[in-house]
């Protein structure tokens, strides 16, 4: 079940590193509370769309091989951390997207951080 997971959450966060690395001032006008960061920064968001995509992929690895799985500790770590970060934003009330920042941001990192590891007994060689 932990590969199914990883794989479905592949699909969206190499979606949104590719918007990012491609259309990123698209990205930036259309995600709920990016504009009112300051303004479009092309190259922050290609660093950004960049992490995503490896984190991503390396979901997407985890769900092809199981062998794979430190690759999706990885990736699922970084997603963890931007997680934390909307975690204190809505922890100080700073979110203007409360909803979407747990349905977009928060529960979905949680899920990649599930899949990423392996089941007991999961063969990894």
């Amino acid at each position: 079940m932990r590969r199914q997971l990883a794989a479905i959450l592949a699909i969206p966060t190499v979606l949104n590193g590719l918007i990012m690395l491609l259309a990123g001032p698209f990205w930036y006008q259309t995600v709920p509370g990016v504009p009112d960061t300051g303004p479009f920064n092309p190259h922050f968001v290609q660093d950004i769309g960049a992490a995503f995509l490896v984190a991503g992929f390396a979901l997407a690895a985890r769900a092809w091989r199981p062998r794979y799985w430190p690759a999706a500790v990885a990736g699922a770590g970084f997603l963890a951390v931007h997680a934390l970060l909307h975690i204190a934003i809505l922890a100080g009330g700073h979110s203007h997207y409360p909803v979407f920042d747990l349905l977009a941001i928060v529960l979905p990192s949680a899920a990649a951080l599930y899949s990423a590891f392996p089941n007991q007994g999961e063969h990894h060689a």
